[in-house]
């Protein structure tokens, strides 16, 4: 007595190769997005920071100097946290707004910009420097910073990636 069971269908063993390959399969994915969305969120950093150079730039052949930092805390650096990063850019209308970090909305936030006077840090001209804090690609330095040095003082130990420039 050779019974055939002609039942149609996965055992049980089946469905448990399948979930467990599916299982892995969106784990590899959502690992991969979480990867594309720190660097979409690094590229919104580092295109912030191309906007305020040129705004900067902009300022300075209007008036002949960068704009004063507002000391307004943080460091005694200007930052995209406390509302008034920059407001001489915004106020003249070289910045559209306020640029603030996608993720860090703290009250020092992750931007920071500041105006040293000549003779700071062993430069002999007035200079700025920009800077962003924490960036989520790379650690510090982030590879495509151009950094900025005086003879005492470099700030590439203090951002992952900074800028600065001589009046």
């Amino acid at each position: 007595m050779n019974r055939k069971s002609k039942t149609k269908g996965f055992t049980l063993i089946e469905l448990l190769v399948v979930i467990a390959i599916i299982g892995i399969l969106s784990s590899v994915v959502l690992a991969s997005l979480k990867t594309a969305r720190a660097k979409a969120r690094d590229a919104k950093r580092l295109s912030a920071m191309h906007q305020m150079q040129i705004a900067l730039e902009f300022y300075h052949d209007s008036f002949g100097r960068y704009p004063n930092s507002d000391y307004a805390g943080c460091g005694g650096w200007d930052s995209s946290g406390n509302g008034t990063f920059i407001t001489p850019l915004v106020s003249n209308k070289f910045l559209p707004a306020h640029l603030l970090d996608p993720t860090i909305n703290n009250s020092c936030g992750n931007y920071a910009y500041y105006r040293y006077p000549a003779g700071n840090a062993g430069c002999v001209n007035a200079f700025y420097v920009l800077g962003v804090r924490d960036m989520e690609g790379s650690g510090n330095p982030y590879p495509s910073s151009p950094g900025w040095s005086c003879p005492s003082r470099n700030w590439q130990s203090e951002f992952d990636w900074v800028i600065g420039k001589f009046e």
